[in-house]
Parts: structure tokens; C-alpha cells; sequence
């Protein structure tokens, strides 16, 4: 389990890092607004939730400068590409793109609710200090007036006694902004759920680009300056630790301690959010002039189980296996992009994508291909980009396991690794491959039975046999099924597929196949790819776990698993 620790161990190294980094942020802030001279008079107004209110804002300020990195598609493409002479465990940590996009989403969800916590208090004190009349310096720095804002005297924002709180969160630029973020931001969360995602992924799709709002919201937060400071002018002129004592004195021409003055704090949001909307920006005008590029369709086939098959030709178009791409069709909607792996090889000069009806968008893409006597439909491309699976011919041994139509990126690989035969491809690194497929119904066989034929041919003409050793799982069978399988198992093909492999009923052991994998292979670097569910995701990591061995000279097991 020696190389497996130590991409667990890194993963977990850079997570320490900047939840590190987060504690760092907080603390040090949280003691600066606790201790600053600047903020003195504030703090007998607020007490400690000020430092709190800060901290957190630092914090959501960090995080959201990081949360659009990770879904910059081209960006980590490239550097998967310049990266490729890097070692395993640093190209590793590009495939945790979107579960660090999400860890970063908690974060930010985090430190809102601390921060609209501590704002809650603070406006609740700012409104109490406002209408004591006990002659406090708490009431007298709060009645300090509004009409004198040339001085910038202010302190408390709320003006009037009977002004409320909500009447002061609507009409401010911090109160207003404040709330459409957190709006925004509940949306997002919330319709990013699993099961949204999964079953109304528009609701998703729609909901997740107020991150428009969420960013423009945080830029001008600040501008308002409703957490105001001692200016370094009245700092001067009398300290607040000093002065603070003879606040009943303050216009007393004998009193050497002045009125202090108060000013806002430059809004700096935008500083730390600047630089990676930028980088969004660019990214974007780059994935849309890709996707203006015209998409010639030269091949559309119908396959069983609702599968469609759509072979398309663009200028310029360069893939490696297992990438995918975003897939558009104005005519069903105009904002809706959706990945799709792509199934052809490199060596092809088309490039195909099998797509299987899982919702509104796929159902009605599928219907509008199937009527028979309508022009297709106008398709936008936008990608290819980078997976786990362009790594497959780096390892001596690949597992390949796939569940349903997650077949799609092992299509290509096994499409692939077919011309480089026909190529007597010499600089293959590949010499063994285990291909896993497991589906619910016997139609879903029907589609990549064509290939899985062509590669047991070629296989056998080359003399390389056992070059593939593929499993076909059946999950969703009945006694009928399971009888017409037993009473024909003696023939040479299997009743189910027509291939020489015989179909299994039920799911792997994955142990046992782990187990002969690691047996056959004593010091090869096993690679173990994935596109599947997360249940399947969880008990191929803990294989790959159990059976590395701790000495890195022998049998090592990779997991790398399709992130969409």
C-alpha cells in the first residue's frame, strides 16, 4: 500500500495546508480587530463579535478567491499536459478539482454563517447603543451625528432611534449586497445536492451561474463602510485608551482629548477575487470561441436501451483517450452544456459521443434525432478536456471498470490500443489490460459488443490473447434469464452477447479480483480507472489499499476515478 499512502498522504498534506491556511487567516485577524487602537471605540460598541465579523470576512475573502480555480476546465487541462513529466501523485491531485470546489463551497458556507452571526449581534448592539439615553460611551459614540459626515465623526450606522435594523440592511450597499449574496448562495448549495444534480440537473445548471451575483455582490460589499475606524489623524491627536476616560469632556475647550473621528475601511474584497475572475473570464471567451466552431454531424445511430450514438467532424479538433467534452444543442436550450465522454480513438478522424436518456435534456436530444423526416439539429462543442484516463498507457497494467454506459471513456482506450495493433505500436508500455463491465440490462451489452469482437480477433491474430482480459456482469436478471444462459453454456459463444466471454450473473468480488491481479502481476504499477458510482468508487480505493504492497518495488495499485 506504499505508493497508495502516499497519495492519500499528500491529498490529506494539501487539504492540512488550507484548512491551515483558513485558521491562520481567522486567528490572526480575529486578534488584530481584538487589539487595533483603531478600532477601540468600536469594540465598546460591539465587544468581541466585531473581531469575529472580520475574521470570518477575511476568511470568505480567501476562499473565494480559490473557488473558481478549480472548475477552470482549460486551465487544468494544460496543466495536466505540462505536468505529464511530473510524477503520479502530483498529476493525481488535478483529478480532486470538483471535491476541492466543494470543500472550498463548505468553507465559504461556513464562515457566511459566522459572519452574519456576528453582523446579526452586531447590528442588535448598534441599535441598543443608539437608543440608550444613560449617557454611556457606548450612547455618546453612537449619537455621534450623521449631518457631520464631512468630519467623518459617524460611528454607529444607524442614525435615528426609531430606525430599525432591517430598515438599515435594505437601504445600505453592505446590508443589500449581503443579503442577495447569501441568497445566491443557499440557491447554490442547495440545488448542487446529488440529487439534484442528478435528476433535475437544469435546476442545477440555472441555479449555479448566480455565482455572477455571489462575485459582483463581493466586490462592492465593502464600499459602504458601515464598520468604521478611528482615523490615525484622531489616533494623534488623542490616544482611546486615554481619552476614553474623559469622554463626558470631549467638548470641553480645557479637555486635551478631542472628539475622536471615524472613517470607513477601504473595501478589499475585490482584491482578492480580482485576479481569478479574470482568469474565468478568459476561459470562458476561450470555451465559447471553441464552441461557435462549426460541428459537422457524419454519422447519428440509434442503439438499444436509448443509447445514441453521434459521430462529428471539427476543424482543429485534437482528443487523447478518455477526455470528454461539453455538449449543446440551441434547439432544446441555448445555456445547457453537458459532458459527455468521448468513445472514438484518437487514431480516427471523427470523434463520437454515446449518449443514454437520464433526463429531460438527453430524452428530447434522442427524440429530436429520431424523427426521421426533420434537419438535424445544430450541435455546439465546446473541449476536449483532461481526465484520469489519459494516463492509462502509463502503467504496465490497467484495470478498466465500468458501469453501465460508464463504459463511455474505456471505449476509447480499447478502441485505441486496437489501431496501435494494427500500427505494431512498439512503444505501447501497456502489456496487460482487466476490463470489467457492469450493466443492469442485456441490452446495454448491445452497442459495444461490435468492438470487444473486433479486439478478440485481433487478438488472436496477433497471438496476444491474453493481452485482454475482459468480465461482463449482468445485475438486473431473473430465473428466465439465468436458465437460458445455463441450458446454452456449452456453446462457443456467450447466448447473451454473442461474445467468447461468458457473461456473469451479480457483481464482481472485487477481493478475489484484486487478489489473482496482484498474484499474476508481483511488481508491475497497476492502474485502476473508474467510471462508475461512488458506493463502486469506495470499495476499488480500499482494494487498491489493501493489496499495494509496502514495498514500492513490488505490486503497486493506482485508483483514478472519471470527475465530470
Amino acid at each position: 500500500m506504499g505508493n497508495c499512502v502516499v497519495n492519500h498522504w499528500f491529498s490529506v498534506l494539501f487539504l492540512a495546508v488550507w484548512l491551515g491556511l483558513n485558521v491562520f487567516l481567522f486567528v490572526d485577524a480575529f486578534l488584530k480587530y481584538e487589539k487595533a487602537d483603531r478600532y477601540y471605540y468600536t469594540r465598546k460598541i460591539l465587544g468581541s463579535t466585531l473581531a469575529c465579523a472580520r475574521a470570518s470576512a477575511l476568511c470568505l475573502n480567501f476562499n473565494s478567491m480559490l473557488i473558481l480555480l478549480p472548475v477552470c476546465r482549460s486551465l487544468l487541462s494544460f496543466l495536466r499536459g505540462t505536468c505529464s513529466f511530473c510524477s503520479r501523485t502530483l498529476r493525481k491531485q488535478l483529478d480532486h478539482n470538483l471535491t476541492f470546489h466543494k470543500l472550498v463551497a463548505y468553507m465559504i458556507c461556513l464562515h457566511t454563517a459566522i459572519h452574519i452571526i456576528a453582523h446579526l449581534f452586531n447590528f442588535d448592539r448598534y441599535s441598543r447603543s443608539r437608543q440608550a439615553t444613560d449617557g454611556s460611551l457606548a450612547s455618546i459614540l453612537s449619537s455621534l451625528s450623521h449631518d457631520e459626515k464631512k468630519g467623518g465623526s459617524w460611528l454607529n450606522p444607524i442614525q435615528f432611534r426609531n430606525t430599525t435594523v432591517e430598515y438599515v440592511t435594505f437601504t445600505s450597499i453592505a446590508g443589500l449586497t449581503g443579503v442577495i449574496m447569501t441568497i445566491a448562495l443557499i440557491l447554490m448549495v442547495t440545488s448542487a445536492t446529488e440529487f439534484i444534480r442528478r435528476s433535475y440537473f437544469e435546476v442545477f445548471w440555472y441555479t449555479h451561474h448566480l455565482f455572477i451575483f455571489y462575485v459582483l455582490g463581493l466586490g462592492i460589499h465593502g464600499i459602504g463602510g458601515i464598520v468604521r475606524g478611528q482615523t490615525e489623524e484622531s489616533i494623534n491627536e488623542g490616544h482611546p485608551h486615554q481619552c476614553a476616560e474623559y469622554f463626558e469632556m470631549w467638548d470641553d475647550h480645557d479637555c486635551h482629548c478631542r472628539r475622536p473621528e471615524f472613517e470607513g475601511q477601504p473595501p478589499e474584497s475585490w482584491k482578492w477575487i480580482l485576479a481569478p475572475v479574470i482568469l474565468y473570464i478568459c476561459e470562458r471567451i476561450l470555451r465559447f470561441y471553441r464552441s461557435q466552431q462549426k460541428v459537422v454531424i457524419t454519422k447519428v445511430v440509434m442503439h438499444p436501451s436509448k443509447v445514441l450514438e453521434l459521430q462529428m467532424n471539427k476543424r482543429g479538433f485534437s482528443m487523447e483517450v478518455g477526455q470528454y467534452i461539453f455538449v449543446n444543442c440551441p434547439s432544446i436550450s441555448l445555456l445547457e452544456w453537458h459532458p459527455f465522454t468521448l468513445t472514438s480513438a484518437p487514431e480516427e478522424d471523427f470523434f463520437s459521443i454515446h449518449i443514454r436518456a437520464a433526463g429531460d435534456w438527453t430524452e428530447n436530444l434522442i427524440r429530436a434525432f429520431e424523427q426521421q423526416y426533420s434537419p438535424i439539429p445544430r450541435i455546439e462543442v465546446d473541449g476536449p478536456f483532461g481526465t484520469a484516463s489519459e494516463d492509462v498507457f502509463q502503467y504496465e497494467v490497467a484495470v478498466l471498470v465500468g458501469a453501465g454506459i460508464g463504459v463511455t471513456p474505456f471505449a476509447s482506450i480499447l478502441k485505441s490500443i486496437w489501431y496501435k495493433f494494427q500500427c505494431a505500436d512498439h512503444n505501447l508500455k501497456t502489456k496487460k489490460i482487466y476490463f470489467y463491465w457492469i450493466c443492469r440490462e442485456t441490452g446495454d451489452f448491445s452497442w459495444f459488443n461490435d468492438l470487444l469482437t473486433s479486439l478478440e480477433q485481433e487478438m488472436e491474430k496477433l497471438g496476444k490473447v491474453g493481452f485482454l482480459n475482459y468480465h461482463l456482469f449482468l445485475t438486473g436478471w431473473d430465473s428466465n434469464i439465468v436458465g437460458h444462459a445455463a441450458l446454452n453454456f456449452d456453446k462457443a459463444t456467450d447466448i447473451l452477447t454473442g461474445l467468447k466471454q461468458k457473461t456473469s450473473f451479480g457483481r464482481p468480488m472485487w477481493d478475489n479480483e484484486f487478489s489473482t491481479i496482484a498474484t499474476s502481476h508481483p511488481k508491475s504499477v497497476v492502474g485502476v480507472f473508474l467510471c462508475g458510482p461512488r458506493t463502486l468508487a469506495k470499495s476499488l480505493r480500499k482494494c487498491c489499499h489493501r493489496y499495494s504492497s509496502l514495498d514500492p518495488r513490488k505490486v503497486q495499485f493506482y485508483f483514478n476515478k472519471e470527475n465530470f
